[in-house]
C-alpha cells in the first residue's frame, strides 16, 4: 500500500489510494484546521507537498491559494486524493485556547439526588440468617433493592456505603465511602467543552478542564455536522457521539488526576447543550433538526445510566440531560433563562447568547418568548479569510485612531497569526466608525479620496478587490486581511441577530426605550465590549448602557441541576413555558433581515 509521510513524524501513513488526503490525516490524529469539513470553501486546511506526485491544483484551490503558496507546495488537503507515496509538511497546530467557563451564580438550596447511606451489616449466624437484603432494607427504610445491586456483594460483615439515586438504591459499596462523592457539571456548546468537578457533599467547585469540541473534525456548525450524519449513514452518527465522549472521558481523567480522586467516585453528571449536541452525545440522530420543519427526536430531561453512552465513571453514574424547547433553542438557553431568572424579574429583560447562533430570549415581565438566528460561524473566527479560534496569537482587539495608525491586542501578547471572532468585530466597528466601509458594507473607492486621506494607506487592492490590511510581518502572503467576503460574512451575522432582537420586540409590543436590561450570555459574548456590539451595529446604540454580562450561564445551569433535584424539575417547567417564535414565519421578516444588514451610521 502507498503510505504518507509527515515531517518530523517517524511513523508512515499507509492508505488506500483516492483516499481524501485530509481525511487520512485527520484519521491517523494529525491535526488540521478544516472549518468547513472538507467541502473546499474555507481554504483553511493547508499542508505543503514536499515530495511526491499529485494531480494540479483544482479551480477552487486556485482560487483559495495565492499563487506564492502553490509555487511553494501548498494545497488544500480536502482537494488532493494522493495515489502514490507522499512526504507533507503541516502548516497548523493546535494552539491553546481560551474557554469561558466562570458564570454568574444565584443562591440557591442544595437538593441534590444523589445520596449516600452509611450501614452496619452483621455477620450472619446460625441463630441469625438474615439476608443481606433484608438488613439492607431495615438499615434504609427502602421497601424493596433492585436484584442488580445484589450480584457484586459478597456477604460479610461490617460497613456498607448505600448509594441512592432519588431514594432508590443505585448501587452499594464495600465500606465507608460517604466522604467519596462527586459529580460533573458539563457544558457542551458546538465549539468548546467545559467539564467542572463537583464536591456533593459541600457544592465546593473543585476543578474544572475546558477544550474545544472535538467535533470540529466533522464540521464548525451543527448544520455541517448533521451533514456529515447524511453522508456517512453507515458510522456517520456514532462517529459523532464516539468524539464527544471521548472528550468527556479525557477531561475526567484530567480533572481527577488534578485532584487525586477515583473517577468511579462520580455518581452524577448533568449536561447543559444545544439540541443538536445533546442529540449527538446520546447518539440519537440529529437528521430532523437540519430540515423542515426542524423537528428534533426529543425535547424534555433525559436520565440514563452514564455506562450506556460510554461515560466512564462510577459504574452506579447517572446522566442527566437538561431539557431544551425547540431544535434551536437547546438546553444551554434553558439554563441561562433559568440562572438569571427571567421568569421571575420585573420588567422587560432581553437575554442574548451570541455564538454560531444567536439564542434570544425576551421576558415581558415573566412571559417568555425566544427565537434563534443562524448567525454561522464567522463571528468565531471561522469562515473569514484571517480567521482563527480565540488562541495565542489571535488579534483580539484593533483600534484606528484619527491618522490611520492601527493599534493590535493580541492573545498571548504574541505576534499575530490571525484574527479570532472578537477582533474580527473590533475591525468591522473601527472601519465603520473610520468611514472606510459604507453603510450597505462596501468599501469605499480609492478614487473618491483626496491624496492625503489616511484612509488611502489601510485598503490595498487585489485585482479588482479591496482590502484592508489589518497587520502585514513583511511577507506578501503573510498578511492578515479584512476582506469584503469576510465583511458580508460579518452582515449577514449582524442581520440575522438583530432582526431576530427586533421581531422579538415587535412580538411582544415593546419599544427599545422600553427595555430595562440586556443580558449578554456565552463564551463569545462574554469577550465583546459594548462598543464592539453597537459600533457593529448588531445592538442597537440605545442599549449600550443596559447591557449586563453574566459569562457561561450554561455550565452553571447544569452545575446548580446537579446540585438539586428542585432545580431539574424547575427547569423542565421552565423549558414547557418558553414560547419558540420560527423567524422564517414572520410575516414581513426578509425586509426586516435585509434592512438588518446595514451598518449604523458614524
Amino acid at each position: 500500500m502507498p503510505s504518507i509521510e509527515v515531517k518530523n513524524v517517524k511513523e508512515k501513513i499507509e492508505y488506500r489510494p483516492n483516499e481524501n488526503l485530509l481525511d487520512i490525516l485527520l484519521e491517523s490524529g494529525h491535526f488540521v484546521d478544516n472549518p468547513c469539513n472538507g467541502k473546499g470553501t474555507c481554504g483553511k486546511c493547508k499542508v505543503k507537498i514536499i515530495d511526491g506526485a499529485i494531480e494540479s491544483p483544482s479551480i477552487t484551490e486556485r482560487k483559495l491559494l495565492s499563487e506564492g503558496e502553490l509555487e511553494s507546495g501548498v494545497r488544500l488537503s480536502c482537494m488532493v486524493k494522493p495515489s502514490g507515496n507522499l512526504k507533507v509538511e503541516l502548516m497548523q497546530k493546535e494552539r491553546e485556547h481560551k474557554v469561558l467557563t466562570a458564570g454568574y451564580k444565584p443562591r440557591f438550596d442544595f437538593n441534590t439526588n444523589i445520596k449516600k447511606v452509611l450501614v452496619q451489616i452483621e455477620k450472619p449466624s446460625l441463630q441469625n440468617q438474615t439476608p443481606f437484603e433484608e438488613q439492607l432494607k431495615k438499615a434504609t427504610g427502602l421497601k424493596s433493592i433492585q436484584f442488580d445491586n445484589l450480584q457484586s456483594i459478597e456477604y460479610d460483615d461490617g460497613a456498607y456505603t448505600v448509594v441512592l439515586y432519588d431514594e432508590k438504591v443505585i448501587g452499594v459499596e464495600v465500606g465507608d465511602t460517604m466522604e467519596s462523592l462527586y459529580g460533573l457539571a458539563v457544558d457542551i456548546g458546538t465549539t468548546t467543552v467545559v467539564c467542572e468537578l463537583v464536591d456533593m457533599n459541600t457544592g465546593k467547585e473543585l476543578s474544572n478542564s475546558s477544550m474545544i469540541n472535538a467535533q470540529k473534525h466533522f464540521g464548525l456548525d451543527v448544520l455541517t455536522r448533521i451533514t456529515y450524519e447524511i453522508e456517512n449513514k453507515a458510522d456517520g452518527k456514532q462517529k459523532l457521539q464516539e468524539a464527544i465522549v471521548k472528550s468527556i472521558n479525557d477531561m475526567i481523567e484530567d480533572i481527577c488526576n488534578k485532584e487525586r480522586i477515583s473517577r468511579k467516585s462520580i455518581y452524577e453528571m448533568v449536561v447543559s447543550a444545544n439540541c443538536t449536541m445533546m442529540h449527538m452525545l446520546l447518539g440519537v440522530s440529529a437528521k430532523t433538526i437540519g430540515k423542515s420543519p426542524y423537528a428534533p427526536i426529543f425535547t424534555s430531561s433525559k436520565n440514563i445510566p452514564a455506562i450506556d453512552i460510554g461515560i466512564d465513571i462510577s459504574r452506579f453514574g447517572r446522566l442527566h440531560c437538561l431539557p431544551s424547547v425547540s431544535a434551536y433553542i437547546g438546553a444551554d438557553i434553558v439554563s441561562g433563562a433559568y440562572v438569571c431568572n427571567l421568569e421571575n424579574r420585573k420588567g422587560n429583560i432581553l437575554f442574548i447568547d451570541i455564538g454560531t447562533n444567536g439564542e434570544i430570549v425576551l421576558s415581558k415581565s415573566g412571559r417568555l418568548l425566544c427565537c434563534s438566528c443562524a448567525a454561522g460561524p464567522a463571528l468565531e473566527g471561522m469562515n473569514i479569510s484571517s480567521g482563527m479560534r480565540a488562541a495565542d496569537g489571535a488579534i483580539e482587539d484593533i483600534d484606528i485612531d484619527e491618522r490611520g495608525n492601527i493599534s493590535l491586542k493580541v492573545i498571548g501578547d504574541k505576534e499575530p497569526i490571525g484574527i479570532c471572532g472578537s477582533g474580527i468585530l473590533a475591525a468591522i466597528r473601527e472601519l465603520v466608525k473610520s468611514r472606510i466601509l459604507k453603510k450597505d458594507g462596501a468599501f469605499i473607492k480609492l478614487e473618491k479620496l483626496e491624496e492625503d486621506d489616511f484612509r488611502n494607506k489601510l485598503i490595498q487592492m487585489n485585482g479588482k478587490k479591496r482590502e484592508f490590511v489589518v497587520y502585514s510581518n513583511g511577507k506578501s502572503d503573510e498578511k492578515i486581511l479584512i476582506t469584503q467576503g469576510d465583511v458580508r460574512q460579518v452582515q449577514l451575522a449582524k442581520g440575522a441577530i438583530l432582526s431576530g432582537f427586533l421581531a422579538l420586540l415587535e412580538k411582544a409590543e415593546i419599544t427599545m426605550d422600553e427595555l430595562d436590561k440586556v443580558v449578554i450570555a456565552g463564551q463569545f459574548g462574554a469577550h465583546l465590549p459594548a462598543d464592539s456590539l453597537t459600533g457593529t451595529g448588531i445592538l442597537p446604540d440605545d442599549i449600550s448602557d443596559k447591557l449586563e454580562y453574566v459569562g457561561n450561564s450554561s455550565k452553571v445551569g447544569a452545575y446548580m441541576a446537579l446540585m438539586s433535584k428542585d432545580v431539574k424539575e424547575n427547569m423542565e417547567k421552565l423549558s414547557l413555558n418558553m414560547d419558540y417564535m420560527e423567524l422564517g414565519a414572520v410575516k414581513g421578516y426578509e425586509r426586516l433581515f435585509s434592512d438588518c444588514l446595514i451598518f449604523p451610521k458614524v
